[in-house]
């Protein structure tokens, strides 16, 4: 998925956790899944988290541990 910037195994590897966790639900339509939110009071935490990552998102990707340099070996 070059618009996120991972490999699409790992995409599919989150949206099975949210998924599993009943954050997400799935609609099958021919070889697509649609995806949507189980609870809609998870838009409000969607939101936020994407004002907190517009304030310091910056800051994650320089961290020495987590990154976008950082190889998953160095976070074990």
């Amino acid at each position: 998925m070059s618009e996120l910037g991972l490999a699409q195994s790992t995409i599919s590897e989150h949206v099975a956790c949210l998924r599993d966790c009943g954050l997400v639900n799935g609609r099958v339509e021919g070889r697509q899944v649609f995806y949507s939110l189980t609870r809609p009071e998870l838009i409000d935490i969607l939101q936020a988290a994407e004002v907190l990552l517009d304030a310091t998102g910056h800051k994650v990707d320089l961290c020495s541990v987590y990154g976008r340099h950082d190889t998953t070996e160095a976070r074990r």
